[in-house]
């Protein structure tokens, strides 16, 4: 049935290196069920709530991937909206609930740009400059909160951040567990973040620095409909919503182009059932919110498991049920996800891998390069992503057309830009 159902010998493969794949990808992924709570953690959100949250959005993300679109792709919850809903939360002083909201409007509008082409509009519309400038910007963003979350930086009065203590325990776990993880990627070693993680982890716990007592328990109760939907409008949310939604669909997007293209599933150009697949992380983004997460994605780590032989939907499916194992394991979770020195690491690292874009901006023209060197300074230093996003919209169309170059902007950046420059002078957020 599953030889049928997904075709394994016409595409190259056996149930065997589907297993194989599914297991592959899954142990490049799995730290994202301790990152992710740990980071929603800081804005509230319990960290019974946000485990089972970010394990229900991967099942169901990633067997919609599987079973319908059978693609051999995981999605999950995403790096760097999750850092952003932290700093939401913390600096402008909302509830967790209000932001959930956010990621809900964000994952409707995201089911409906999936089944029409309006997301295919959206990405044409925003230029490449933008593009690797918003995932880069958000690179830096997340690894500034590793270097915070580690203490390797720290406030300072007078320079804003500076040097933290590097003979501190927590600190010098974290340079420790980075060099460690550095070191098992050098080697070119599978899995190795997560592997990384777990040796931290094991120093942690050798140097009475990370305690737990259960390692395996009962899944906690999943909370849902946790969210406060009205709380966006009353607090005039709409740059986060659009933040949320447009950073998704550039991941989720790119991912699925490079995954597929290297599995060589693509033909003449174009993705097979690219409707189905693109809704598994909308429909993830959507319930993922319900129960207390925030947005979800396809996952470059896809790549192990194409590389490991991974062709069809029953990788993903093989990687889904792993996910739901996990969910057993939330005391050993809980404890390690509650020692920064484990997680900040992965932040980093993960920062740096979203760098690549830079090389493919074209620096020596002024109007393609600054509004990318200004969505990358603004993210972090504001810590976020949405002002990051309004200042590079606001900036490109304005030099396109001081420059007499106003043909090249496609109306939607200019209708972008034009909003984010009202929002900004008349409902400025932080």
């Amino acid at each position: 049935m599953l030889e049928k159902y997904f075709s394994l010998k016409e595409h190259g493969t056996t149930i065997r290196t589907e297993l194989f794949a599914g297991f592959t990808t899954f142990f490049t992924m799995v730290y994202i069920i301790i990152v992710n709570p740990a980071i929603l953690k800081s804005a509230g959100i319990p960290f019974d709530q946000v485990f089972m949250a970010t394990i229900i959005s991967a099942v169901i993300g990633t067997l919609i991937m599987g079973v319908f679109a059978k693609y051999p792709i995981a999605v999950a919850p995403g790096m760097g909206l999750n850092a952003y809903f932290a700093s939401v939360v913390g600096t402008q002083g909302l509830s967790y609930q209000i932001v959930l909201g956010t990621v809900f409007i964000a994952g409707l509008l995201f089911l409906l740009l999936s089944v029409t082409r309006l997301r295919e509009m959206i990405i044409i519309a925003i230029p490449n400059s933008l593009k690797y400038g918003i995932t880069s910007g958000i690179g830096l963003f997340i690894a500034f909160m590793g270097l915070r979350n580690s203490q390797i930086i720290v406030p300072n009065d007078a320079t804003f951040v500076s040097l933290g203590d590097l003979s501190s325990p927590i600190t010098v776990l974290s340079i420790v567990g980075l060099f460690i993880t550095l070191i098992l990627m050098a080697r070119n070693v599978k899995g190795a973040l997560f592997l990384g993680m777990l040796v931290t982890a094991v120093i942690g716990y050798f140097f009475d620095m990370l305690q737990f007592t259960d390692i395996v328990s009962t899944p906690p109760a999943p909370v849902f409909l946790d969210i406060d939907i009205s709380g966006v409008f009353s607090n005039s949310l709409y740059a986060v919503v659009f933040a949320f939604l447009l950073v998704t669909i550039f991941d989720t997007t790119g991912t699925m182009i490079g995954v597929t293209e290297q599995a060589g599933l693509m033909k003449d150009g174009k993705l097979p059932n690219a409707k189905t697949a693109f809704l598994g992380d909308a429909v993830a983004t959507t319930v993922g919110s319900l129960f207390g997460t925030s947005p979800s994605t396809a996952y470059v780590e896809s790549t192990a498991g194409v590389t490991a032989g991974g062709r069809t939907g029953l990788t993903a499916i093989v990687i889904a049920i792993l996910f739901a194992i996990t969910a057993f394991f939330s005391p050993l979770i809980s404890a390690i996800s509650g020692l920064p020195s484990i997680t900040a690491p992965v932040l980093i690292i993960v920062g740096s891998f979203m760098m690549v874009g830079l090389s493919k901006i074209d620096w020596m023209k002024l109007d393609e390069a600054f509004p990318a060197f200004a969505i990358i300074l603004v993210m972090p230093l504001t810590s976020s992503i949405s002002t990051g996003i309004a200042v590079g919209f606001i900036t490109y169309p304005l030099l396109k057309i001081v420059s007499g170059k106003w043909k090249e902007i496609h109306p939607l950046i200019l209708i972008f830009g034009v909003i984010f420059l009202l929002q900004m002078i008349f409902f400025p957020t932080n």
